[in-house]
Order: C-alpha cells, then sequence, then structure tokens
C-alpha cells in the first residue's frame, strides 16, 4: 500500500487540492468526483489502487477544498481540470469518472483524445436514455431559468437530500459511513457553495448537448473502457451503461447492488475490476 499524500497547486490563480499516491513512473490514473462530494470519495479506492498505479484526484473548482472560481460551467471546470493534468504532469492517463466528474472527464477525452488511455465510468452518464425522472425538476431550470426553479433546486442542497443520495438503493444502509455525507453537507456550507451548485444545474443541459459529440468519439477513437455501475441510482440507469456498448463495441460493462455512490459499499470489488480490466 502507498501512503496517500494531500497537496495544493495553482491552476491559473485558482488553488486546487488534490490527493496523490502511487509511484511516479506508474500509470497513470485521474480520478475525477461528482455532486456533491469532493476528492475524499476515493478515499476507499485510492490505497486499492496505488501499488499498481500512479493515482491523482483532484477536488472540482468550487468543490471541497479547492477554490470557487468566477464561472460555474461546466466547461470551466473541464478548462481547470485539464490546465491541472498538464501541471501535474498527467500527460497520458486512464481516467475514472463519476457524475460531474464524466462530462468533465469526457471533455478532456474530446479535446485531448491522444491523452486517454482508458474511461472507466462509475456511473457516469453519455447518453439520453440513462437520465430518470429525476432529473425533472433540474430540467425544468435548464428549460426555463427563473428564479422560482432556481430556488426549487435549494431542496437539492440539504442535508436530507444528501444522505438520501448516498442511502437510496443500498441494501444495507449500516455499511455508508457518515464521514462522506457529512462532509459533503460541510463543503455546501461554504460561502457561495449554495450559488455554485445552482448555476452547475443549470448549466448541466450543456453536457447533454454534447451527448452526440461524446458518442461520436467514442465511435471515432473505440477507447478502452470499462462501467462500474450502481444499478439502483436513482439518476443515472442501467441502459445508460448499457449503451456504452453500443458506440464501443469492446466496452465492458459490470453492475453492483448499491445506488449513486456505488464505492461507499463496493470500492474492493470495483477496485478488483479495474485491476483486471488495466491488467
Amino acid at each position: 500500500m502507498s501512503s496517500i499524500t494531500y497537496n495544493n497547486v495553482d491552476v491559473d490563480g485558482l488553488k486546487l487540492f488534490y490527493r496523490e499516491a502511487g509511484a511516479s513512473n506508474a500509470p497513470k490514473l485521474l480520478l475525477l468526483h461528482g455532486f456533491p462530494t469532493s476528492s475524499h470519495m476515493f478515499r476507499d479506492l485510492i490505497p486499492l489502487l496505488a501499488d499498481r498505479f500512479h493515482v491523482i484526484a483532484p477536488d472540482l473548482p468550487g468543490f471541497g477544498r479547492s477554490d470557487t472560481p468566477k464561472a460555474n460551467t461546466f466547461d470551466s471546470i473541464a478548462d481547470t481540470i485539464e490546465r491541472f493534468t498538464e501541471i501535474v504532469g498527467f500527460d497520458r492517463f486512464a481516467v475514472y469518472v463519476f457524475d460531474y466528474g464524466a462530462p468533465t472527464g469526457f471533455r478532456l477525452a474530446i479535446r485531448h483524445p491522444e491523452r486517454i488511455t482508458a474511461i472507466i465510468s462509475q456511473n457516469g452518464n453519455a447518453y439520453v436514455e440513462g437520465l430518470s425522472d429525476g432529473w425533472n425538476p433540474i430540467r425544468a431550470y435548464w428549460e426555463e431559468p427563473s428564479e422560482i426553479n432556481r430556488n426549487a433546486l435549494r431542496a437539492m442542497l440539504t442535508p436530507e437530500t444528501t444522505y438520501w443520495q448516498y442511502s437510496h438503493g443500498v441494501a444495507d444502509p449500516t455499511r455508508i459511513s457518515p464521514d462522506g455525507y457529512t462532509l459533503d453537507d460541510y463543503y455546501l456550507t461554504r460561502e457561495g457553495a449554495a450559488d455554485v451548485q445552482l448555476d452547475l444545474f443549470g448549466d448541466y443541459k450543456s453536457n447533454v448537448a454534447l451527448y452526440p459529440t461524446f458518442q461520436q468519439y467514442f465511435r471515432t477513437h473505440a477507447p478502452r473502457f470499462l462501467a462500474v455501475w450502481g444499478r439502483n441510482d436513482p439518476f443515472f440507469l442501467p441502459p445508460g451503461a448499457e449503451a456504452f456498448k453500443r458506440d464501443i463495441p469492446g466496452a465492458q460493462v459490470n453492475f453492483f447492488d448499491t445506488g449513486h455512490f456505488a464505492l461507499e459499499t463496493h470500492a474492493t470489488e470495483i477496485a478488483e475490476a479495474i485491476r483486471k480490466f488495466l491488467g
């Protein structure tokens, strides 16, 4: 097991926090988290991979311990993470994407396909059939960005909703450590954090608009692809995982009997799947 270090780096004036482990000459693996969490979600996974890979997991801009940018869009997040990879020397790497990490990582892939050695998607969607009805309140804000629709989404930033995201679809909720969702709630109370998340809810439509572009990338470049999917996710449905095989015939899709935050209950199983997949 390789020890984890906790670092900060300046990325064009923004401080980004990141976790790092593994030998610098080992194959590189970038871990990208989602809403409303941070690189802390990878606390169990990193030690299971660091003997074989050089692993880096940043907190996305506006999340966790990273600075909040002036613009809160998925394009700006991808811009910052792209520069981050260059600064930390990740010139060619596999990328693990989850939730918001998926449209971030897929943007990196379509911009620089030569840098991506493989993609692991844990409930990271790129197909309309993967979107559940749970997106309807957010979709309403995409279509009509009114103050009423924006304020209606504040219910998604409460501790009750955070816990529901962690526990929904999990057979035994006592397996879920309170550390994860409690830390997420703490970060959501940072000054300006609510507006960051509300801005990104509104901008999520830009990700859906890019789905055809992502899919064209999959067909054209056929990246090595592994899906490790919580089958009971209330936001990203299993058909979204199966759809990757339509554009990447060699894609591997593994389902686990858990919810959105699959690493909370299945970190060991997912690590084993990654080790086997990347070889």
